[in-house]
């Protein structure tokens, strides 16, 4: 089979996902634009250079509607004879971008494509699509449907995770971020977004608060506690799932959740005849993919089983993953992985991640590819595996392995 390269990784910084952001005047189609084009000039990509442009994005209405994709490489300096494609597996949109990329390359449908993703969610709020898993009781009722949060809340408590627990993991990411920063880690990849004079808009992660500690974190209420509790009741539905729980311990705030955030990301992958043709050398393969449907209440374990799945069907074990990205959705979901595995937190995350940084849904699996990739590069390590959970109960999973 043939093998599947990453030639280049790279993103935007991380804006705040609201009105005085720094990236909030940017449309989606824009930011993907320039990030397409950084790309393209950073590998002096000519011509019909890639088979196909794969673009995550989560919340596919009004500017983010449409093939986004398409609309993307319209917009940017692409030769027109490039087509997109947009896809949507929620969190994991961006990764999966990437997988799907690969295993093109793989059953040799293509020489190269470049896969990513974005998410505006301070022009485009999550959830305004009016998903039918959430909106649609014939659907949400069946399945025991509750939100993220309550999910996440249900995983401390089914694996007794406390909220201080989660709030030192929350600092411990905001204090990696600052350090990623102070030691320019985040050089290679992140890219400075200007306007169209040649201005800079954005040139770091705008969403970190590494003065956050503990005392800080404490005053904050529990998020999901209300919605749970008193109206509209999600954790009696979530009882009546797992009725073994006498209650639902309530964790999770804004301080040990990811942040919202707007955001793009970009990888070029290609066989090995594309980085001979265009003088690239590639930086890593991309060694295994995989995804995984899981329950649908608790929603946010997948990064567990998806693991577990791409191990067994790849012949390794864990203690051959030199480096773990793991999505940090919210505290539990990192500490739960870690806990299955009996992982280290020094090879998880070892530069912070989207409680520090922020999640932009559709770009998130793209920017963490990217930045294990980095983090293998500079760390002089081999191995690197990266996961997501996704809403309504699915896990993605990559390993990368340096060249």
């Amino acid at each position: 089979m043939t093998e599947a390269y990453i030639y280049d990784a790279l993103r935007t910084p991380r804006g705040k996902g609201r009105k005085d952001g720094a990236l909030h005047e940017l449309t989606a189609l824009r930011l993907s634009a320039l990030t397409l084009n950084a790309l393209k000039e950073r590998n002096n990509l000519e011509g019909h250079a890639v088979e196909d442009v794969i673009w995550g994005n989560v919340t596919q209405v009004m500017e983010q509607g449409g093939c986004l994709a398409r609309s993307a490489v319209l917009a940017s300096d692409l030769d027109e004879r490039i087509p997109g494609l947009a896809i949507n597996r929620f969190c994991a949109s961006g990764m999966e971008a990437v997988n799907l990329a690969a295993n093109q390359i793989k059953g040799g449908a293509g020489m190269a494509y470049i896969a990513g993703g974005v998410e505006m969610m301070g022009r485009v709020p999550m959830g305004s699509d009016g998903a039918a898993i959430a909106a649609d009781p014939s659907i949400a009722m069946n399945q025991y449907f509750v939100p993220q949060g309550i999910s996440a809340d249900i995983i401390a408590t089914e694996y007794g995770f406390t909220r201080g627990a989660a709030d030192q993991l929350a600092i411990t990411s905001q204090q990696r971020a600052k350090m990623a920063w102070d030691e320019d880690r985040f050089a290679k990849s992140v890219i400075t977004v200007r306007d169209q004079n040649g201005l800079e808009i954005l040139g770091h992660d705008e969403y970190m608060r590494p003065q956050t500690d503990m005392q800080t974190l404490g005053a904050l209420n529990p998020a999901f506690q209300q919605m749970g509790e008193v109206m509209p009741g999600f954790d009696k539905v979530a009882l009546l799932k797992y009725p073994h729980l006498e209650k639902i311990n309530h964790i999770h705030h804004a301080g040990n959740s990811s942040g919202i955030v707007d955001g793009s990301a970009a990888v070029l992958i290609g066989n090995k005849e594309f980085g001979e043709k265009y003088g690239l050398k590639p930086r890593a393969r991309i060694r295994a993919t995989a995804k995984i449907g899981t329950d649908p209440t608790i929603m946010l374990t997948g990064p567990v089983p998806v693991t577990e799945k791409i191990l067994k069907d790849n012949g390794m074990d864990i203690k051959d993953i030199d480096l773990f990205e793991v999505n940090e959705a919210f505290a539990a979901v990192v500490m739960r992985f870690m806990q299955a595995f009996n992982v280290d937190h020094d090879r998880v995350n070892v530069n912070g991640g989207a409680i520090a940084m922020g999640h932009p849904l559709g770009a998130t699996g793209a920017i963490i590819i990217g930045t294990l990739l980095d983090e293998l590069e500079r760390a002089d390590k081999e191995v690197g595996l990266a996961t997501l959970c996704i809403a309504s109960g699915m896990g993605a999973a990559t390993i990368i392995e340096r060249v």
